[in-house]
């Protein structure tokens, strides 16, 4: 079987560590000092308090999980051999909507640390498919659940 690879920056990796340590280090002595409390008040059949600090421990214990397995596939992002003009993971992208000239900003980046609100988007996404191997004046039509949104690529750094 073929495992699954995380492409990301090592920044990204760099995060993702930092949520591992503190899941493991703080989250979970703070479940299980919840649970100890939670058992003390008796009958655990209707212990509202008990049930949710062990759905929250299966819930961190899920979350440890996923992260140890995204670390232990992450592939690091290399741009070298790539052309400072060429979209490709791991640089931001600078793009203006046709016609309107409205300007957006990307990061392209694995799955693994995508974060829409934070300008950086999966590799994954319809946008990101449609820019990477672009360069700066190309004219590129996306297609998204919205509709076609035809970009020109402005800067890529």
């Amino acid at each position: 079987m073929v495992e699954k690879v995380y492409p990301m920056t090592l920044e990204g990796k760099a995060k993702l560590e930092q949520e591992l340590e503190e899941l493991k280090t703080v989250k979970r002595g703070e479940i299980i000092e919840r649970i100890k409390i939670a058992r003390s008040f008796g009958d655990l059949s209707e212990n509202s308090e008990y049930e949710s600090a062990k759905d929250e421990q299966a819930f961190v214990e899920g979350r440890i999980t996923t992260l140890e397995n995204m670390i232990r596939f992450a592939q690091i992002i290399d741009n070298n051999g790539i052309d400072a003009d060429e979209v490709s993971l791991g640089k931001t992208v600078v793009f203006k909507e046709l016609p309107d000239e409205e300007e957006e900003q990307y990061t392209i980046v694995g799955s693994a640390e995508a974060d829409p609100f934070s300008g950086k988007i999966s590799n994954d996404s319809p946008i990101a498919k449609a820019l990477i191997g672009k360069r700066v004046g190309d004219e590129v039509v996306i297609a998204t659940p919205g509709g076609d949104m035809n970009v020109k690529i402005t800067e890529v750094k």
